[in-house]
């Protein structure tokens, strides 16, 4: 992560709103096109707008001059806030687990404000899991932290993972529930412990039936539970058939898009499959809830001539969170 100008944390994973697609394959903004510096968090913040706003299939983006960073912040913002709300309720005796993790950094900013949960997993594809583990094992700044919250003799790592007392990395295809069941255990998750699981346009990419069996996994899997879903939404109006149709003209297909229809039908989804309550809110909403002071130093940055095109992406992006508390925690207490 960044620090911004703001004083706020900039998260490590790809810049912009949405989506990078290669191929078709199953990669969301927190792919492939971060990279893992070291130590981010302790660098200015850059002077041109994050590359992710001229990503394929985001032209609005490039019109804007760099639109994205007002939407990247304030899924950041949206994001952290549920994730330090849901720390706050549980005391951090808790774990995470962030699917499709990509490059991000939210374990060595936890480990850096003394927020650690017990234990903090990340999973992602085989490539983009060794590239991370290259990098941790090559910079000082990214092994030490992991290092000095370790306990214990066990520590495990090679190519495609890594294992100690409070982190782990591993590969795992999301698509298949099961896979990933077995190798958490084999990590050594604990499904009585209060868990948030974290997915950043992932959803997106999979199948509705592939999505669902993930969504249903993890509601019957642990006792009390947090799922944090951000992703397109409002897809089916003209200005989210154009966003469907860029992407497509570059061979990568929403999958799961059936399901971004609406706020109603992401929350719909999260109800039908075994979470209690559920709440979606588009990230125009959320932009609204930053400090103002935030807001007119991000606009600064901006040098925004086309506002409302900026609105109108931000209306097509939403952060959704469901919660299960069979330990009567507070957690559905959790909102903006």
């Amino acid at each position: 992560m960044r620090l911004l100008a703001t004083g706020q944390w900039e998260s490590g994973r790809a810049g912009g709103l949405g989506p990078v697609c290669r191929g078709g394959s199953l990669r969301g903004g927190l792919r492939a096109s971060s990279q893992l510096h070291a130590p981010v968090w302790a660098s200015p913040p850059p002077a041109d707008p994050p590359h992710g706003d001229r990503r394929p299939g985001h032209p609005v983006l490039c019109r804007l001059r760099g639109g994205g960073r007002g939407g990247y912040y304030a899924r950041v913002h949206g994001v952290s806030q549920l994730l330090t709300a849901f720390l706050k309720k549980t005391e951090c005796n808790c774990q995470i687990i962030n699917l499709g993790a990509g490059m991000d950094t939210m374990f060595w900013r936890l480990k850096d404000e003394n927020l650690l949960p017990k234990k903090y997993f990340e999973v992602d594809f085989p490539m983009i899991v060794a590239r991370k583990i290259h990098n941790i094992k090559s910079k000082p700044p990214l092994s030490k932290p992991i290092m000095e919250s370790h306990s214990g003799e066990l520590f495990l790592i090679d190519a495609h993972s890594l294992d100690s007392s409070r982190y782990a990395i591993f590969a795992a295809d999301l698509r298949d529930s099961s896979e990933l069941d077995e190798k958490l255990k084999k990590f050594n998750v604990d499904t009585q412990l209060p868990t948030l699981l974290i997915a950043e346009c992932v959803l997106v990419y999979m199948t509705p039936q592939q999505s669902a069996s993930l969504l249903k996994w993890a509601a019957n899997t642990f006792q009390a539970a947090m799922f944090i879903n951000y992703e397109q939404v409002n897809m089916a109006d003209r200005f989210g058939q154009i966003m469907i149709e860029n992407l497509q003209r570059r061979q990568c297909s929403l999958a799961g898009v059936e399901a971004c229809k609406s706020l109603d039908s992401q929350r719909e989804r999260l109800l039908l499959n075994g979470w209690e309550t559920a709440h979606a809110i588009d990230m125009m909403e959320v932009y609204s809830y930053l400090p103002q002071a935030d807001v007119k130093r991000i606009e600064g940055l901006e040098f925004l001539d086309e506002k409302e095109l900026l609105e109108q992406l931000m209306q097509h992006y939403c952060i959704c969170w469901a919660v299960k508390d069979s330990c009567n925690l507070g957690l559905s207490n959790i909102i903006f």
